[in-house]
């Protein structure tokens, strides 16, 4: 197994952009159809009991198992609690998933954030794939603050030979992130080393901000895109990113 096809979303808690839709069912539908490998999802719905009673359609068990339905494997970072239920991060994946731990980035109460990592065996492989979902906050200082956190988990926890893939929201209009997770990890984000810019993928109507990545160390880019355009344009206010990624030793 050499090559992997990975998809990042910030699903919007499965409603659509005002939140006056429920496109949960929907999004499952496009997953199905692109097929990735790999889903880094962000602002999964674990649990709201509000909305379960405003949709009659509302699925009966979390939105990271109902996407991943029979054919993936599942894990979830569950990271933001309140009175109706709860959301994180979540990982889909075509192949077993050995463990995942959530890291806490929270820094404040009104964003609570985490990283979500995941080990995955694949077929052929001498070691296993970390693979970690992040979501981080709106405020400049507070970004740069949880990216020294995520630098510090990663180091700790993962081998630096160790192949990884780091995707998700980083909130990152300003591109602060690429810089110092290149130097302090050695990874390169797909985007920007096969296109030569940062994906724009917020608001998925019109896309113009850069805020979701996909970092990778051990593999080579073949595909980096944007899937703008129907569905996606009307799923959810970020546009979903799609890399293929290949690596030659296994």
């Amino acid at each position: 197994m050499n090559k992997l096809r990975v998809a990042s979303y910030n699903i919007h808690k499965g409603l659509s952009v005002f939140n006056r839709r429920l496109v949960v069912h929907e999004v499952r539908h496009a997953l199905k159809k692109l097929s990735p490998d790999l889903v880094f999802l962000q602002e999964v719905q674990g649990e709201h009991r509000s909305h379960a009673h405003r949709f009659d359609t509302w699925p009966g068990e979390a939105q990271h198992l109902y996407l991943a339905g029979e054919g993936l494997a599942a894990a979830y970072g569950r990271n933001a609690n309140y009175q109706h239920g709860h959301h994180g991060n979540a990982l889909l994946s075509r192949f077993p998933i050995r463990n995942s731990y959530n890291h806490d980035l929270t820094l404040h109460r009104f964003e609570q954030r985490g990283l979500l990592h995941c080990q995955l065996d694949l077929p052929g492989w001498n070691q296993p794939l970390h693979a970690l979902c992040v979501h981080l906050n709106l405020l400049g200082h507070d970004r740069r603050r949880q990216l020294a956190m995520l630098v510090d988990v990663i180091g700790r926890r993962i081998p630096k030979n160790a192949p990884l893939v780091l995707a998700g929201d980083f909130n990152d209009w300003r591109r602060e992130s690429t810089r110092l997770l290149g130097h302090e990890l050695g990874v390169v984000e797909a985007f920007e080393s096969l296109h030569g810019h940062s994906a724009r993928s917020f608001p998925a109507r019109l896309p113009l901000l850069s805020l979701d990545r996909v970092y990778v160390r051990g593999f080579q880019i073949e595909v980096a895109d944007v899937l703008s355009g129907a569905p996606w344009s009307a799923l959810s206010d970020h546009a979903p990113l799609y890399t293929v990624l290949h690596r030659g030793q296994v």
